[in-house]
């Protein structure tokens, strides 16, 4: 079992930056594809970005293209999330995950979560 704790979530001004970290609690993490996902309030939880284990290949939601950026770095077993250009409409509860498996959009083909992150931007 692979635990992943999320940081680095705040309040913000639109157009500012934040990055948000995910540390996983076992080296397993560097054969992992990681994703990060958000859900707003009364909202279903969305895909934002996803990483391949070996960094190679990326998938981005269309929402947040050219505004936030997936990395990882697997000696420190942590991914993390860039977020730049923040707007209003980026306001949620931002959770880490990674799975078995190949880069994917879909939260159904990950196998371990975080317990999330609040991520709150001021209009």
């Amino acid at each position: 079992q692979v635990q992943l704790v999320e940081s680095g979530g705040g309040l913000v001004q639109a157009g500012g930056s934040l990055r948000l970290s995910c540390v996983a609690s076992k080296r397993t993490f560097r054969n992992l594809s990681v994703a990060w996902f958000r859900q707003a309030p009364g909202k279903e939880r969305e895909f934002v970005a996803a990483m391949s284990f070996s960094g190679v290949n990326t998938l981005y939601a269309d929402s947040v293209k050219a505004r936030f950026t997936i990395s990882r770095d697997n000696a420190w077993n942590t991914a993390y999330l860039q977020m730049d250009s923040l707007k209003a409409e980026d306001t949620a509860v931002y959770y880490c995950a990674a799975n078995k498996g190949w880069v994917a959009d879909d939260l159904n083909l990950y196998d371990y979560w975080g317990q999330g992150t609040q991520v709150t931007v001021s209009s």
